[in-house]
């Protein structure tokens, strides 16, 4: 049935899958997906939405790179809100609230467009491996399909439990099967397993529910998008979202459940994601609060099934709904389906190489969450690295991987490989310690010539990343050269309180104020003429203010992002010694040798290594 050999083989279509066999297709290599189920590629799962908090970066870099997720965001998206506007554009974090039905059919549609890519439709129940290199995979129909390298994105289906209440059954989702025979053979194999824990709440008919109740949540104003490209729009209609809250009935209502709660009676033995606990684990946890918010969230354009955002649970369903009918709002909620928890195998991500490539098997790929993260954008980026890799290998061509200081990507897999992670791993702004450099506004300057030079990013949008900069600069090259006079400036310094000008004056001086803006510079007609005639678009305007805006900051973290580079240029050769190092602790050594740094940076981020230990082995390096 399967007489070539593959590429690239990618087993699982979710988030991870979907973008692993993209890319890997799309820089050439032969490639088959795998999947239990055709109909159910690149399912959301939990959420109708993408992006949102550092999320919505991750989004924008996938797209600057060449990846689909961005696109598939921007043709389904029923909502579109730039968060933490606020605050500084290292904050700003772009989400869609999603159309869940046309998310799926557009991802599909694209795959099928896309050269050099095979599908089939079948659960691969083990691997092929020889001489620590993997061969191919085996289905459950005893099938051997041959692969040159494999890349695993099972998500939550290695041995999935779903849970509701006392009641627990095998699955990988609500109404699919679970994925067996893969963790048992890669434990034989020498790798470490753990399990986790996630969680969804009820789907409801939002005929049912009150609106009037509850507080609308609407999309911006002026909507932006997730692509770079311009074959996508902007949304001109939107849908709201609604907000509401639980009370102290309901919570007394969910307690009387506690003792069926198989998060509460031992049942799950698994840990679940910090910052998206369940309503029985926040009442619990926070038992301070007499309330706690809820988002009401449309799965599409026409649907009336709604997501309840917030009530995660895991509660039995009887519960759940007597509960839920006692939130403000949903007097006469009617459920489509409960919410449950899943438990599912994952595998220790310190096993694996900055590629995604695991340290054990030769050519075997991880992404999503079998390396123990959490949310959709976390694992498509994960997918896009390992195809990208898988086909770089194949090709016998260099290996891709991202810095700190280039990507929230490159972020995500340092930490995962270099400190491991214990609980699902979600993306943090926080987590960036270059994020002023690592901008949802700049991921194309950054990462678009690294898409074209992979095969991944066409020539089309590498010239419009190239304009967009040469615009940008020239503008912002036009406000250090152009000065303005008092009198033209001191009334629009007048209107925003700030201190007005007695000479003649710069323009980037003024515009560098903290509570100057484009809209108020565009006062002076010397800049509106200079943005008609050079034909400059919102994305100029912004990326020129934030560069005249945050220049010192800019320069400040480039600065110390380039220092710390330096050790990244400090290898450490392959199967290093560690144990010689007995002026170095015993903690030290045994943590270097399991995670294996390649570089003197990457030895300083695992957790148990201090600074002294970072000096004892620059001394034996340097001897």
């Amino acid at each position: 049935m399967f007489n070539e050999i593959y590429d690239v083989i990618v087993v699982g279509a979710g988030h991870a899958g979907s973008e692993a066999a993209a890319a890997a297709a799309n820089m050439g290599s032969r490639t088959l997906l795998i999947t239990m189920n055709l109909q159910n590629i690149a399912q959301m799962s939990c959420n109708p939405a993408m992006g949102g908090i550092a999320k919505g970066q991750i989004v924008r870099e996938i797209d600057a790179l060449g990846g689909y997720s961005g696109i598939v965001s921007d043709t389904s998206a029923i909502q579109f809100k730039m968060l933490n506007k606020s605050k500084g554009p290292a904050m700003w974090s772009p989400r869609v609230q999603s159309d869940r039905m046309r998310f799926a059919e557009d991802w599909r549609l694209l795959l099928e467009k896309t050269p050099n890519l095979d599908f089939y439709q079948e659960m691969v129940s083990g691997l092929i491996v020889k001489n620590h290199k993997v061969l191919g995979v085996k289905t459950s129909l005893g099938i051997e399909v041959r692969g040159k390298s494999v890349v695993l994105t099972n998500g939550t289906f290695l041995n999935g439990l779903i849970h509701i209440g006392d009641k627990n059954f095998g699955g990988g989702r609500a109404g699919e099967r679970a994925a067996t025979g893969i963790t048992g053979q890669l434990v034989n194999l020498g790798f470490e397993s753990g399990r986790m824990k996630t969680g969804t709440p009820p789907r409801v008919d939002g005929r049912s529910l009150d609106y009037s109740k509850m507080t609308e949540q609407p999309g911006d104003a002026e909507p932006q998008k997730f692509s770079y490209l311009d074959t996508t729009k902007a949304l001109e209609n939107q849908r709201s979202c609604y907000m509401t809250y639980t009370s102290q009935q309901v919570h007394d209502l969910l307690r009387e459940g506690f003792d069926r709660s198989p998060m509460f009676n031992g049942r799950i033995k698994s840990v679940g994601p910090r910052y998206c606990p369940s309503i029985e684990d926040k009442i619990n946890r926070f038992a301070d609060k007499d309330r706690h918010q809820l988002f009401i969230e449309p799965e599409g354009w026409k649907t009336c099934e709604v997501y309840v955002n917030g009530f995660s649970t895991s509660l039995p369903e009887d519960v759940q709904f007597k509960a839920l009918r006692s939130v403000v709002g949903f007097e006469n909620v009617k459920f489509f389906r409960p919410g449950y928890a899943i438990e599912y195998d994952y595998f220790p991500p310190t096993q694996l190489k900055h590629t995604l490539e695991t340290k054990l098997v030769n050519g075997l790929y991880f992404a999503g969450q079998i390396n123990g993260t959490t949310g959709y954008e976390e694992a498509a980026s994960q997918g896009l690295m390992a195809g990208i890799n898988a086909s770089l290998k194949v090709q016998e061509k260099d290996a891709f991987t991202l810095q700190r200081d280039e990507a929230y990507i490159g972020v995500l897999i340092d930490d995962l490989i270099t400190k491991g992670t214990e609980e699902p791993y979600r993306m943090f702004t926080s987590r960036a310690e270059y994020r002023t450099l690592l901008r949802q506004d700049n991921a194309d300057f950054r990462l678009t010539p690294k898409g074209y030079d992979l095969g991944l990013a066409s020539e089309k949008r590498l010239k419009r990343m190239e304009q967009k900069q040469t615009k940008s600069k020239g503008f912002v090259q036009f406000f250090k050269d152009t000065s303005v006079k008092p009198e033209e400036a001191n009334p629009v310094l007048e209107s925003k309180n700030s201190a007005t000008v007695k000479q003649q004056d710069k323009m980037f001086k003024l515009f560098a104020r903290p509570n100057i803006t484009i809209e108020d510079v565009r006062k002076f007609k010397a800049v509106e003429t200079y943005i008609e005639n050079n034909n400059l678009d919102t994305e100029v305007l912004e990326q020129t203010e934030i560069q005249v805006k945050y220049s010192g900051y800019i320069e400040k973290e480039k600065n110390n992002a380039d220092k710390l580079n330096r050790l990244e240029n400090l290898k450490i050769p392959s199967n290093f010694d560690y144990s010689s190092l007995k002026s170095m602790s015993m903690e030290a050594r045994q943590k270097l040798k399991e995670i294996q740094p390649v570089t003197i940076s990457q030895a300083s981020r695992i957790s148990g290594v201090s600074p002294n230990d970072i000096s004892v082995l620059l001394v034996y390096l340097g001897r």
